[in-house]
């Protein structure tokens, strides 16, 4: 069975089951669309997770006098896009949080964006509004101007209230929003008995950054731009999710060898990225060796890349309709030993990792993400195949060029801080088989197809396998070649929600470590 025809029998499936009567239905390759009635929002949900379909992302739009919610679920082979309308007067849905408590930031989000009312929602609280805004100012509304309304001085948000724990010798430990390190702000609030964590909660946002306001009127190449800012170690991932979505719209199919080039970059930011988690994993719990080791790694193959591509972290690599660097033969010969040299480094290195008994006593149990809470709170990339998940948007729902190369995704089973770490061990080494194959099969031709006014209103919705997992990207195009609106979800916004469940009763000098091992990013969180 093809996917499209099977995608299109699990829409159906789900449609018949929830009574739901769609008003209108597309299926394009693994993407099955659906637009149905506010009052079947609720209903659909239910159905879809009691066929253990993933919640992979909500977000909405206005659209003169009406308001478009979506929701997006995954199956293990493709994605079903859900849509409904609502009046732009006391517009209210249905909760899908009540079924998918992973939609809950997302629709509160939502609220603080839009003013649109989740009934039954479990949280009322106010998320991404930290009192910038006045009670009844919503910034992605039309109306609301992109310098916003700003007062001489933001008041103080004083009033959040954190879940509260009671009880004998019980405390609360508050970190944050400001670190002592580099890193963003992020506030977590513990309760804690002696030194075993009872509860995590996070206060997140203090980054908002506006990018979907910043997003509406851009030209392509201008929003490709900002998507490769919403989060600088995914850089590449996010311009690509960007394009794809774009590209989808446009209806334009970029050549072959822009293809592999794309592939070439996104396989070297998931290796440069890997190889600095495992050190700083490593260091967290006072094995320096590694820290170092894997810091140098990390820090010459990021000179390469500015040698070959232009830029140490690859920012700006990519264009609508392909990509704007090119390899040369010296540079794939370049490349190629590169890879080698690596793999050697690696096999002298990691043994020093997997006979350190010290660092197995911090790394083994701690940490623990079972696979039942895994699957309830969608984490996805390294989080998620550390506690069984076996998905990979490149394999399981392929893409060019990954549908012309032997993927091999590692799966672990423990959960816990030393399997996130060999996950990453092991994706370093599928990345470098990747890496060959590419730059092996690396076909001749043009970098760029010439790029194609879009249909007016065209919408496109995209996947990305980056480096902490998978990427979902919307566009949606006004009338002028214009973006109207622009949605990306960062897989941080799973990390978060896993990081709550994967410290409890853990001690809290292993926070560190914990938190590292999942290394969500503020600043893609929090658009």
């Amino acid at each position: 069975m093809s996917e499209v025809h099977s995608n299109w029998q699990l829409a159906l499936q789900l449609a018949l089951e929830a009574e739901v009567i769609p008003h209108n239905s597309t299926v394009v390759n693994n993407l099955a669309r659906w637009t149905i009635s506010a009052d079947d929002w609720l209903r659909f949900a239910t159905i879809a997770q009691q066929h253990h379909l993933r919640w992979v992302a909500g977000w909405a739009e206005q659209r003169e006098d009406t308001f478009v919610v979506n929701a997006c679920f995954a199956s293990q082979t493709g994605y079903l896009w859900l849509q409904t309308e609502l009046h732009i007067e006391k517009p209210q849905l249905p909760s899908q949080a009540t079924i998918y408590p992973v939609a809950s930031r997302s629709e509160r989000h939502t609220q603080d964006m839009f003013g649109i009312h989740f009934v039954d929602r479990p949280d009322s609280r106010k998320w991404t509004r930290h009192c910038a805004w006045k009670k009844h100012d919503y910034p992605l509304r039309k109306d609301f101007p992109l310098q916003g309304m700003p007062e001489v001085i933001t008041p103080a948000n004083m009033d959040y209230q954190f879940v509260k724990a009671r009880g004998a010798g019980v405390y609360e430990v508050p970190v944050g929003p400001i670190h002592a390190g580099i890193i963003e702000p992020g506030h977590f609030r513990f309760q804690a008995v002696g030194e075993t964590i009872l509860n995590l909660e996070e206060r997140l946002a203090y980054v908002h950054k506006g990018i979907e306001k910043l997003a509406e009127g851009r030209t392509p190449e201008k929003l490709v731009r900002l998507a490769g800012r919403i989060s600088g170690d995914s850089t590449v991932a996010h311009s690509w999710a960007a394009c794809r979505a774009m590209e989808q719209a446009a209806g334009i199919t970029i050549p072959e060898r822009a293809a592999f080039i794309r592939g070439i970059l996104c396989e070297r930011e998931r290796i440069a990225n890997h190889l600095g988690d495992i050190g700083a994993i490593c260091n967290d719990v006072g094995f320096a060796f590694a820290q170092m080791q894997f810091s140098r790694l990390r820090e010459q193959w990021q000179r390469n890349s500015a040698s070959v591509f232009g830029h140490r972290l690859l920012m700006d690599r990519l264009i609508p309709g392909g990509v704007k660097v090119d390899l040369s033969v010296a540079d794939c010969t370049l490349l190629t030993q590169e890879l080698k040299v690596l793999r050697k480094e690696l096999d002298e290195t990691i043994p020093a990792l997997d006979l350190n008994s010290s660092l197995e006593d911090r790394l083994f149990t701690t940490g623990y993400l079972s696979p039942s809470t895994a699957a309830t709170y969608g984490v996805v990339g390294y989080v998620a195949r550390a506690s069984g998940q076996d998905f990979d948007v490149r394999r399981d729902v392929s893409y060019a060029p990954y549908n012309q190369l032997n993927i091999k995704v590692a799966v672990e089973e423990q959960g816990d801080v030393a399997s996130r770490v060999w996950v990453r061990i092991k994706e370093v080494f599928a990345s470098i088989k990747l890496l060959s194959q590419m730059l092996t099969q690396l076909p001749e031709g043009e970098l760029v197809t010439a790029w194609q006014k879009p249909k007016e209103y065209s919408e496109g919705l995209a996947m990305v396998e980056g480096w902490r997992g998978e990427i979902m990207t919307y566009v949606r195009f006004s009338s002028d070649d214009k973006i109207s609106r622009f949605y990306a979800r960062d897989p941080s916004h799973f990390g978060f929600l896993a990081l709550e469940k994967i410290v409890l009763n853990n001690i809290v000098p292993d926070f560190p470590v914990c938190n590292k091992s999942v290394n969500p990013s503020y600043s893609g969180n929090d658009l």
